[in-house]
């Protein structure tokens, strides 16, 4: 092991060296720079030999030494209005889970959705998915599980072991599938979705930026359709004739309901603010309906092209650091102390591929990759798509999601452009395919938690997910070759 972190420790540096050694002029240098940085990025990148946040903040010290871009404009990558979405998103989520609405929401769909096995299959991988569109996917599996087990509990008396081992597989598998299938739902759901959404703007700055509500609206029924297609493979593998008859009774979910008692005034706050949030982020820009055009509410003010989902989010997480709370001792729903939580290195992971991306753009690197993938224009659209959802499912199995998004759009946007394709179509695939990974507990934290509960073995998690990759790859392909045109002009 020590000898292949060794390995993969001097293998980015030595590949970069070999490329800067190659260049032939000064106008070729700023070339082979940008590529020589994306070489080294991307090989720490997915062999993690130092934290991917270090890894992230190369383009700083690299891009003005190698004379790629200056310091000012690189340090301008790492905070900007996408980062700010983040932040405030980020908050919300903290608020929520620090009051204990989300437990309340969990339960409250167990009570609608049933209490067979296969309803209770899709009550916690609706209440996981529900959740995973608006706060991280690990935090929504985080949440689920303590729920899930004194379930799986009142289950066991009721089935003979083997079966029993099966169902529960099922349920905690389901879990973490939904937690990654509900983040694709929204712009804020998983980083992959934010990364894209910088990266397009960066790569055509003369399009309309998508918005919160395009996203929205446009992957939402693609959502549906993942959620519908885990839901029914993991019931004919592991509930279908193993959990006949087996139920829990309404009782138990109704006891922890119970328990939670009535709705704080703090829950009451939080779950107004964030529908508001909602709604604010659903009608802030203008929504065009075939021929006719819903205005947003930016509209109202004098710059609304200075509005962002971004300032909303920050705005109304601002509304629960001021907003009083009696239960607390700094007298706030929401303080510096819970905020302490954000993830400062995914914001840097963030920031260094917005970076690259800067970098890969401006030395042209973009367009001199692009001329040489020409080649693939040769090729049906649809076997393109189906090519990119494919690599980059089964890449994202090793690497972070968010790194190989950072990594594959700004090439997949130079590709668009030299191939006339729409870059949404190509864009788009890469994006969703990053959170659709069910191999392997390492490549999203949703299966490392379900993985550490101990009641999934390897050997299955790997089977169940090597099917569900490449059924996600089609829909995914099949649902963006139809539709991306339709949603986006």
């Amino acid at each position: 092991m020590k000898t292949r972190r060794i390995f993969a420790f001097i293998i980015g540096p030595v590949l970069s060296v070999s490329i800067l050694s190659e260049f032939t002029g000064t106008n070729q240098w700023q070339n082979d720079a940008a590529l020589a940085i994306a070489i080294l990025m991307a090989t720490w990148w997915i062999t993690e030999i130092v934290p991917i946040a270090v890894t992230s903040l190369l383009p700083v010290v690299l891009f003005p030494l190698l004379g790629v871009l200056d310091a000012g404009k690189i340090a301008s990558s790492y905070f900007n209005d996408v980062i700010f979405l983040f932040l405030g998103g980020f908050l919300i989520a903290i608020s929520i889970e620090k009051w204990g609405l989300h437990e309340r929401i969990a339960l409250k769909i167990l009570l609608i959705t049933g209490f067979s096995t296969g309803r209770i299959l899709f009550g916690f991988m609706f209440a996981t998915a529900a959740l995973s569109m608006w706060i991280s996917n690990s935090a929504a599996a985080m949440m689920m599980i303590p729920i899930l087990v004194p379930v799986i509990s009142s289950l066991s008396g009721k089935a003979d072991p083997d079966q029993m081992k099966k169902i529960s597989v099922g349920l905690v598998l389901g879990i973490a599938y939904a937690a990654s299938a509900g983040g694709i739902g929204t712009l804020v759901g998983t980083p992959p979705n934010l990364a894209f959404a910088r990266i397009y703007t960066l790569s055509f700055p003369e399009n309309e930026p998508v918005s919160f509500a395009q996203w929205f609206i446009f992957a939402i029924p693609l959502m549906t359709l993942i959620f519908l297609v885990i839901w029914i493979y993991l019931y004919f593998r592991f509930i279908k004739g193993k959990g006949r008859g087996i139920s829990i009774e309404k009782s138990t979910i109704k006891e922890q309901y119970t328990l939670l008692g009535s709705l704080s005034r703090e829950e009451r706050v939080i779950l107004i603010v964030f529908i508001v949030l909602c709604i604010l982020w659903m009608t802030r820009a203008s929504l065009p309906v075939g021929s006719f055009t819903i205005p947003g509410w930016a509209e109202l003010f004098p710059k609304p092209d200075y509005i962002t989902d971004g300032v909303v989010a920050v705005f109304m997480s601002v509304v629960l650091f001021i907003y009083p709370s009696h239960s607390t001792k700094s007298g706030r729903i929401l303080n510096w102390e819970m905020a302490r939580e954000i993830p400062w290195d995914i914001i840097l992971l963030f920031g260094g591929g917005f970076a690259l991306t800067e970098g890969i753009m401006s030395s042209g690197l973009s367009t001199y990759l692009s001329e040489h993938l020409k080649v693939i224009s040769g090729f049906h659209p649809f076997i393109v798509i189906m090519g990119i959802s494919l690599f980059i499912t089964f890449l994202t199995e090793l690497t972070s999601n968010t790194a190989t998004v950072n990594m594959a759009l700004p090439i997949l946007a130079g590709i668009s452009g030299a191939t006339q394709m729409n870059p949404l179509l190509l864009m788009i695939p890469a994006t969703i395919s990053a959170s659709m990974a069910f191999m392997l507990p390492v490549a999203t934290p949703p299966n490392a938690i379900v993985f550490s509960t101990g009641k999934v073995p390897m050997r299955v998690m790997a089977q169940t997910g090597l099917w569900l990759n490449l059924l996600m790859a089609v829909l995914i392909s099949l649902y963006c070759y139809l539709f991306t045109d339709f949603f986006f002009d």
